[in-house]
C-alpha cells in the first residue's frame, strides 16, 4: 500500500509541475518558481483537499535534491576560477555577507523575534541564488559582460561561505551559544577538512574517473560518479559536517576531471528530477495562512534584500577598483534569495530551533525577489545614468580619483612576479601545513582505537602515545621537508630583497646567508609547537619524544632525496590533473 501512495504522491508532483512550468515558462518566467507553486497548489494548506499523502518520503527525495544541486554547484566550482576572481569577489562577497546577516538579524529583533529566528534570518538573507542570476543571465543575453563575471566570481566565494555558515549555525543550534574561541575553531577545522579534502581528492577522483572513462560506458561512469557522491556524504556525515558540504566539496573534485562535460551531461536529468522535487517540497510547506499574517515583515525583508545587497555588493565592487556602472550593475544583479537560503531555512526546522513561520517567509521573500531579478539587471545602466547626472561634480570627482589611484598602486612589472611569486610560495607552504595537522589531527582522532589494536603488542599507554605520534610524524616527513625548502627560498628571496647593500657594506652576503638560515629554522620551531599543542592527547612523554626526534632525524638524514621525490611526484600529479582538466574545460 506504501508504495502504492508513494507512486500516486510522485505522479500528482510531476504532473502539477509539468503544467506549471510550461505556463510559467511561456510567461518568460524562473521555472523554479514555477515548482514552488506547484507544491503550493498541492499542498496540505490549499483547499479545497491536500493531494499529497507521504511526505515524509517527498522530503527525503527533497534532500537528495538537495544533495545533486550543491553537487552540480561543485561541478561549477573550479579553483582556478576562484584564484582569478580576485579581490572584486572576496571583498564584495564578505561585505554583503556581514552586513546582510548583520541586517537580518537587526530586522528580526525590531520585529521581536527571538535570537535564533533572528539569526537564521540573517544567514537566509546573506547568499545569493546562484541558479537564478546564471538564468537570469543566461535570458538577457548578458552572460560574457565584464559586470556577469564579476557576478559570478562573487557567487563563487559566496558557496564557500555560505558552506562555513551552515557549519557555524548547526554548532551555534546545537550548543544554543556563540563564543568567538568557537568560531575560530569551527572555522579552523572546516578549512583544514577543505583544503585536506580537495589536495587528497583531486590526486585519487581524476584518476579513478579517468580509469573507469576508459571503458566508454556512460551507465557505468554515472554509477561510479554516484556512489563517489553519496559515500563521500556519508564520510562529511561520520566527520560531524553537514551532507551540504559533502555533496558541495565532490562536485569541485571533480570538476578538476578531464571528463567534467561528460559528467555534466549524464548528471543533469538526475539532478533535474530530485531537485523539481525538492522545490515542490518547498512549495508544500506554504502555508497562506503565514504569508497573509506575515505580509508586513515579507515586504520589510524584500526591501533590505534588495536595497541592502545592492549597497553592500555595488560598495565591495568599487572598493576592489570597478567604476560605479559596473559595481551597480554588480549590486543590482545579485540582489536575490535563492537555494541557499532553503538549505539554511530546512536546517532551522530539521535541528527545531527556528519557528515555523520563518521558512514560509524565506520561501516568499525569494520568490518576490526572483521575479524582480531581471528587472534589476536591465534598470541598472539607466539607474547608473541617472546617479551619474545627479551626484555632485566634486564626488564624482573624488570617486574617479579613487579609481586612478587603486590602479596607480597595484605593483607593476617586476614587483607584481615578485608578488605572485611570495603568494604562491606562502600557499604552497599553506597547503603542506594543512596536510600535516590533518595527520596529527587524525592520529589524535583515531588514537583509541589503534590503542585497542595495538594493545597485543604494546601494554604501555605512553608507549602506545609515542607509537601514534612518531608514525605521524614520519607520514608528515615529506610535507615538513617540502614546506621547510619553500620557506628556505622565501627567506632567501626576503633576504635580497631586505639587506641592502648599503645597509650593511661588505658583510651583506653574510647577513643575507644568515637570515636565509634564521627564518626557515625559527618557522620549522613554531611548527613543531603548534603540532604539539594541537596532538596534546597523544603528546608522549619528554624522554620518548627525545628518541622519536632522534630517529626522524637519521630517518631524514639517509632518506631525504627520497623524501624529495616523492612530493615532487605528487605535486607534479596535482599540477598535471588541474592543467588538464584546464584544457579540457577550454
Amino acid at each position: 500500500m506504501h508504495a502504492i501512495s508513494f507512486i500516486q504522491d510522485l505522479a500528482v508532483i510531476m504532473l502539477v509541475a509539468g503544467v506549471v512550468t510550461i505556463l510559467f515558462h511561456r510567461l518568460k518566467q524562473p521555472v523554479v518558481l514555477g515548482y514552488i507553486v506547484a507544491g503550493f497548489i498541492i499542498g496540505p494548506h490549499t483547499p479545497p483537499f491536500g493531494l499529497i499523502h507521504d511526505e515524509d518520503t517527498i522530503k527525503t527525495l527533497a534532500e537528495l535534491g538537495v544533495i545533486f544541486l550543491m553537487f552540480c554547484l561543485g561541478l561549477e566550482f573550479s579553483l582556478r576560477k576562484l584564484f582569478k576572481v580576485g579581490a572584486t569577489a572576496f571583498i564584495a562577497a564578505f561585505l554583503e555577507i556581514v552586513l546582510m546577516i548583520w541586517i537580518g538579524f537587526e530586522i528580526g529583533r525590531w520585529f521581536g523575534w527571538n535570537t535564533m529566528d533572528s539569526l537564521f534570518l540573517g544567514a537566509i538573507l546573506a547568499i545569493s541564488s546562484t541558479t537564478i542570476i546564471v538564468k537570469a543571465l543566461n535570458d538577457l543575453k548578458m552572460k560574457n559582460e565584464r559586470f556577469a563575471q564579476l557576478i559570478f566570481g562573487v557567487l563563487i566565494v559566496e558557496d564557500i561561505l555560505g558552506i562555513g555558515i551552515i557549519a557555524l549555525l548547526s554548532g551555534i543550534a546545537v550548543s544554543g551559544s556563540v563564543s568567538s574561541g568557537e568560531v575560530f575553531s569551527t572555522v579552523g577545522k572546516l578549512s583544514l577538512f577543505m583544503i585536506v579534502a580537495l589536495v587528497i581528492g583531486i590526486l585519487l577522483v581524476p584518476r579513478l574517473l579517468a580509469y573507469v572513462a576508459k571503458f566508454e560506458s556512460n551507465e557505468m561512469l554515472l554509477i561510479t560518479v554516484l556512489g563517489l557522491c553519496f559515500g563521500f556524504c556519508l564520510l562529511v556525515v561520520k566527520l560531524e559536517y553537514s551532507m551540504v558540504l559533502g555533496a558541495f566539496l565532490i562536485g569541485a573534485i571533480m570538476a578538476e576531471s578531464r571528463q567534467l562535460l561528460k559528467i555534466e551531461r549524464l548528471i543533469e536529468p538526475v539532478r533535474d528530477l530530485f531537485s523539481a522535487i525538492f522545490f515542490v517540497a518547498i512549495g508544500l510547506m506554504i502555508d497562506p495562512q503565514v504569508l497573509v499574517d506575515y505580509a508586513w515583515p515579507i515586504v520589510v525583508i524584500t526591501l533590505a534584500v534588495v536595497l541592502g545587497k545592492m549597497l553592500s555588493c555595488g560598495m565591495g565592487a568599487f572598493i576592489a577598483g570597478n567604476d560605479g556602472r559596473t559595481s551597480l550593475r554588480v549590486g543590482m544583479g545579485l540582489s536575490q534569495i535563492g537555494e541557499f537560503s532553503f538549505i539554511i531555512a530546512a536546517l532551522g526546522m530539521t535541528l527545531q530551533v527556528t519557528s515555523d513561520f520563518l521558512y514560509p517567509v524565506a520561501v516568499a521573500v525569494s520568490a518576490i525577489t526572483t521575479l524582480l531579478t531581471p528587472y534589476l539587471i536591465r534598470a541598472a545602466d539607466p539607474l547608473s545614468q541617472k546617479l551619474g547626472n545627479v551626484v555632485p561634480r566634486r564626488l564624482a570627482r573624488v570617486l574617479s580619483l579613487y579609481g586612478e589611484w587603486l590602479r596607480n598602486i597595484q605593483p607593476q612589472g617586476e614587483s607584481a612576479m615578485l608578488a605572485a611569486m611570495i603568494r604562491r610560495i606562502l600557499l604552497q607552504v599553506g597547503v603542506n601545513l594543512a596536510l600535516v595537522i590533518a595527520i596529527f589531527f587524525s592520529g589524535g582522532y583515531f588514537a583509541g582505537r589503534i590503542g585497542n589494536w595495538l594493545n597485543e603488542w604494546v601494554t604501555d599507554v605512553s608507549q602506545q602515545k609515542a607509537l601514534i605520534w612518531g608514525a605521524a610524524l614520519l607520514l608528515s616527513l615529506p610535507f615538513l621537508i617540502a614546506a621547510y625548502r619553500k620557506l628556505k627560498a622565501l627567506s632567501m628571496l626576503l633576504a635580497e630583497m631586505g639587506v641592502k647593500p648599503e645597509m650593511a657594506g661588505r658583510h651583506t652576503q653574510r647577513v643575507r646567508r644568515v637570515v636565509a638560515e634564521v627564518i626557515p629554522l625559527l618557522s620549522l620551531l613554531v611548527i613543531f609547537l603548534l603540532l604539539s599543542a594541537l596532538s596534546a592527547s597523544i603528546l608522549p612523554t619528554s624522554e620518548l619524544l627525545l628518541v622519536i626526534a632522534v630517529v626522524a632525524a637519521v630517518v631524514v638524514a639517509l632518506l631525504w632525496r627520497w623524501f624529495i621525490r616523492v612530493h615532487s611526484r605528487m605535486q607534479i600529479a596535482l599540477l598535471e590533473t588541474l592543467e588538464n582538466s584546464r584544457d579540457h574545460s577550454h
